[in-house]
């Protein structure tokens, strides 16, 4: 397994197995470049490399190294771990002349001998289908609905910050027989939100924004304050993947959010008072364990 950048997560995965991190190191040069190495035999094994691709390129770099020193080793499975896939906001063409980063980056770990995929909350689900090796495609659902539960918020109502939510909304408001409230944003431009409107009932509910990420925190901490300026008795969110980019911490700090609860999909200290981190670590090695054992991981799905 995987060191830098997500030792701690990795290391608690292997906790969960009750196994030793595997041994690697990385040499880089004065240039800039580096070169992984695995620093035991991985001949025969199977192998689960965990890296997010988050920013910087690097990171996808380092993994695809990885994939394709350990297929040169002769390992047997090469399982790449990836609980935040980057690039996944790049599923499409929105325009002329753009690329499709999503097909991009599955075509690269293909080429580099991936044979499995395991990730969380991808940005859009067809990206399951850019890919020609099976793809475990994990959900935060499972740790936030009961989390969710345990706030026992009397007048509890699900709401999607945007259109492409609704889905997931209605997922969780059918597993926690709650209302649901939609969001409808106009975008300017990339991460500048222009105009916001919300459909459903919110005057005297205790709302929980859910995402499978927060980015700049833009449209989170609008929401928030628009749920709060229509009667909103408090405002609360959960998302998966914690990129916090840019001014992210102080839009949540003035925002009208009491609290918002991600993953440690991302590695990040995370700053503020009102961010609470939710580990993935038994989700991913439950799955990792299923996968070793032949077994179904369809149980560690509310989706």
């Amino acid at each position: 397994m995987q060191q830098e950048p997500q030792e701690n997560l990795a290391l608690q995965i292997c906790s969960h197995l009750n196994v030793e991190l595997g041994s690697n190191t990385l040499i880089e040069f004065s240039d800039g470049e580096f070169e992984p190495s695995f620093d035991e035999t991985v001949r025969g094994a199977d192998i689960f490399i965990v890296q997010s691709t988050m920013p910087p390129s690097e990171n996808l770099m380092e993994l695809l190294l990885m994939i394709d020193a350990a297929r040169r080793a002769s390992a047997y499975k090469i399982n790449a771990v990836i609980p935040y896939f980057g690039y996944a906001r790049q599923d499409k063409k929105g325009k002329p002349r753009v690329p499709i980063g999503a097909k991009l980056i599955a075509n690269l770990l293909s080429s580099a001998g991936v044979d499995r995929i395991m990730t969380m909350d991808l940005h859009a689900d067809q990206i399951q289908g850019f890919f020609d090796v099976p793809v475990d495609h994990l959900y935060s659902s499972r740790l936030f609905i009961p989390y969710i539960q345990s706030l026992n918020l009397p007048n509890l109502t699900i709401a999607s910050p945007d259109m492409g939510g609704s889905n997931r909304a209605n997922t969780y408001a059918r597993f926690l027989n709650a209302e649901v409230v939609i969001c409808y944003k106009h975008r300017e431009k990339p991460n500048e939100i222009g105009k916001m409107l919300a459909i459903g009932e919110v005057k005297d509910r205790d709302i929980v924004l859910v995402d499978d990420m927060v980015d700049t925190a833009g449209t989170l901490s609008k929401a928030a304050d628009l749920m709060m300026s229509m009667g909103a008795t408090s405002v609360r969110a959960v998302c998966t993947h914690g990129v916090f980019s840019g001014p992210a911490y102080q839009r949540i700090e003035d925002s009208a959010l009491l609290e918002i609860a991600v993953t440690d999909t991302i590695p990040k200290n995370h700053s503020g008072n009102k961010i609470k981190e939710i580990s993935i670590a038994e989700i991913f090695s439950s799955s990792i364990k299923s996968v070793l054992e032949n077994k179904s991981i369809s149980e560690y799905f509310i989706r």
